[in-house]
């Protein structure tokens, strides 16, 4: 068994990674900004060193939109080096962010590109949307009379438990580098999706499309967030939905 060091362990996919690693019997350490056992805040890197010694596999969860991403992958692949016992940095990253210009997408390929320069064994998944992600987009449209969605935008949601699996899958200390991608099922529009939203919630509203600007919107439109030949999820948002309201 590896010692594994998950960082955003204590997240909502870092989370279920924790618990299948363990499962698994590894000896696995949370670091977060709020783990019991190693709390440490990537943006400064505080604590990372003693979380790192000894780790064989780093499962690299921590992510935040409001930026820093970059600075903290930096810390992360530094502290890495000198522990000199990870083979295995393992990333979750997202479909598209090569082709969509949308600001965290951006800095998630950044990240990637960090790690395949740092002369570490890597691996790289990316995936589509969570199906959470969308369920909160809609949910907070959905407090106005009519739900604004943005137009001619597909997604194509994926249960964040598959994904765990698959992370936990690949934590293993020989290295992959970039693996298929992992999409979810289905592939709908945002209003598709919105509409099974309320339905599944009981509420009666109507579902507007949105046309919006701008390259992000356009790279969206032209289905770079999509990776319809690796539909490898087998939950819908539909049985999400009910699983939910369970």
């Amino acid at each position: 068994m590896s010692t594994i060091l998950v960082t955003g362990g204590t997240g909502n996919l870092g989370g279920q990674v924790v618990t299948r690693l363990r499962d698994a019997g590894h000896e696995v350490r949370v670091l977060s900004r709020h783990a019991p056992d190693h709390p440490v805040d990537l943006r400064d890197g505080k604590g990372l060193d003693a979380a790192m010694a000894g780790a064989e596999v780093v499962v690299h969860c921590a992510s935040s939109p409001r930026g820093g991403d970059e600075a903290a992958a930096e810390r992360l692949i530094d502290a890495a080096r000198r522990a000199g016992t990870v083979g295995n940095l393992v990333y979750i990253s997202i479909v598209g962010v090569d082709v969509v210009p949308f600001g965290y997408y951006e800095s998630k390929r950044k990240v990637e590109q960090l790690l395949e320069a740092s002369g570490l064994g890597v691996t790289i998944l990316r995936t589509t949307q969570f199906h959470d992600l969308v369920a909160q987009v809609v949910g907070m449209a959905a407090r106005l009379p009519l739900v604004p969605l943005p137009a001619g935008v597909r997604v194509q949601p994926i249960a964040v438990e598959e994904v765990a699996d698959r992370l936990a899958e690949l934590a293993v200390p020989t290295p992959s580098g970039r693996v298929p991608d992992m999409g979810g099922p289905q592939i709908r529009t945002l209003q598709e999706l919105g509409r099974a939203y309320l339905s599944a919630t009981g509420r009666r509203r109507r579902v507007v499309p949105l046309p919006l600007w701008g390259k992000a919107y356009a790279g969206f439109r032209r289905g770079g967030n999509l990776t319809p030949s690796h539909s490898s999820g087998h939950v819908t948002f539909a049985e999400y939905l009910a699983g939910r309201g369970r």
